[in-house]
C-alpha cells in the first residue's frame, strides 16, 4: 500500500504509523465517566469509506488525514491534519 504525503508525495506504507480512527473527538474534562469509557474503550468498525490518522514518522514528521476504503485499502485522499482540522472548525 503506498500512501500520498502532501508535503513527500507517494511513499511505502512502512515510512508510516496507523494512529486510528480521525472522527473520533475526545469529551470534555468534566464529561460523564460514561462518555470517558465509551471514548477509550469503543471503536466502529466500518465498511467502505473511513477517515484514519497517520503519522509519517520516517519522512517529514507530518499528522495526516487519510480517507481509505477499508474493503479494498484503497485510499480515495490524503491532507494534512492541520488543515482537516481547520475544515472542521470552519464547518467547510
Amino acid at each position: 500500500m503506498r500512501i500520498t504525503c502532501p508535503h513527500c508525495g507517494s511513499r511505502g506504507l512502512e515510512e508510516f504509523t496507523y494512529r486510528g480512527d480521525a472522527t473520533v473527538r475526545r469529551p470534555a474534562p468534566d464529561a460523564p465517566h460514561d462518555a470517558w469509557v465509551d471514548y477509550v474503550y469503543l471503536r466502529n468498525n466500518p465498511a467502505g469509506l473511513h477517515k484514519e490518522l497517520w503519522y509519517h514518522g520516517n519522512g517529514c514528521r507530518s499528522w495526516i488525514v487519510a480517507e481509505r476504503n477499508t474493503i479494498t485499502h484503497e485510499i480515495h485522499s490524503t491532507r494534512l491534519a492541520t488543515e482537516a482540522l481547520s475544515e472542521e472548525k470552519s464547518g467547510s
